[in-house]
């Protein structure tokens, strides 16, 4: 057998009950050998069960921590075990398709491209809504009056479009952005960028290593020919709501913005007041507003807000700042001992 050139990387997101879904649309689509590195941010008990019985069958490598990691964190524990020419990283709520990643080591190959990112769709029906079709990532200079201030430009391209829709306007070009959703990487830029920057705690990582890339030189491409699903949800069981609570606390969103805003000495401008205003939104949309509906019977999702958006702030500042307090000591350990082979310990 072909000694595979992409290592998987895969890491949790902001839940744990998809990604038995998602490991197995992996197995069942991917035509090219590939190693996998699953990287277990203390999931419960049920999927870590589930994760050694798969590693013992399918021989992949676990890595195992009793608390919650961040997004980057994980990535980067993953990587520090890849030798392989390419590393993929992907979430544990993304479903893939046939030759998903053949086709994007074939845009690496064919482009010599440093990133290469998928049509990448979002929700339910798979494959169907277009979440991301490339985008634009880079600092810009307003001269605008006497000051000149750096600002951030964001864009997506094709968000909320239907595939069929602009299927045929889709074709492979470099582009300035990919999302961690679902993103391949050549291996050996990581020697000119450094680790993925884990003071990026859970949004906006993607913009900060995307023009890490550009800015060494590196080339970041769209490649439509392979197309994922990443599926968003309100955590499905008890067990996903303390991680849900903390990938997306305040804390944790506004400390990202602020090291991008810093790293990339960036004008406080519109661009971050609109981030700040929205802080907190998942956790209400997924979260306050059913809990809502659910207590005044279907009549509304904000007529208790009043009560519940006190008592989830209060709420969500203990668990980050428990999480904060205990994680030093928790990396330590991790840091002195091996990550493990599930297929040959568990």
């Amino acid at each position: 057998m072909t000694e595979p050139q992409v290592t998987i990387v895969f890491v949790p997101r902001e839940r744990f009950s998809c990604t038995r879904e998602s490991l197995e649309s992996i197995y069942e689509y991917t035509e090219i050998p590939f190693k996998l590195i699953y990287v277990d941010g203390n999931s419960p008990a049920k999927v870590r069960q589930y994760l050694q019985d798969q590693a013992h069958l399918k021989d992949f490598q676990i890595i195992r921590t009793d608390y919650y990691l961040s997004p980057n964190q994980a990535r980067n524990l993953g990587l520090a075990q890849v030798a392989t020419k390419y590393v993929v990283f992907i979430d544990n709520d993304v479903i893939v398709s046939p030759g998903w990643l053949k086709n994007l080591v074939q845009c690496a190959e064919e482009t010599q491209a440093t990133v290469v990112g998928p049509l990448m769709c979002q929700n339910q029906p798979l494959h169907e809504i277009v979440h991301f079709a490339g985008g634009e990532s880079h600092v810009w200079l307003d001269t605008t009056g006497d000051q000149v201030r750096r600002r951030l430009r964001e864009k997506m391209y094709k968000q909320g479009k239907r595939v069929a829709e602009v299927r045929d306007q889709l074709q492979r070009t470099k582009t300035e952005l990919a999302e961690f959703h679902c993103v391949l990487v050549r291996t050996e830029i990581f020697e000119q960028v450094g680790l993925l920057d884990e003071a990026m705690l859970n949004t906006k990582e993607h913009l900060d290593f995307c023009m890490a890339v550009m800015q060494a030189g590196g080339t970041i491409y769209f490649e439509p020919a392979c197309i994922v699903t990443y599926v968003p949800g309100p955590p499905l069981e008890w067990t996903d709501l303390h991680y849900y609570m903390l990938r997306w606390s305040d804390a944790w969103t506004l400390s990202s913005l602020h090291r991008l805003r810093d790293k990339w000495n960036l004008a406080e401008d519109g661009y971050f007041q609109n981030k700040y205003k929205k802080v907190g939104w998942r956790r209400k949309m997924s979260i306050l507003d059913p809990l809502n509906r659910y207590l005044t019977f279907g009549l509304s999702s904000r007529l208790l807000n009043p009560i519940l958006v006190p008592v989830d702030k209060v709420l969500n500042h203990y668990l980050t700042d428990r999480h904060a307090k205990k994680q030093p000591q928790q990396m330590q350990e991790l840091a002195s001992t091996k990550p493990y082979q599930s297929a040959t310990t568990a």
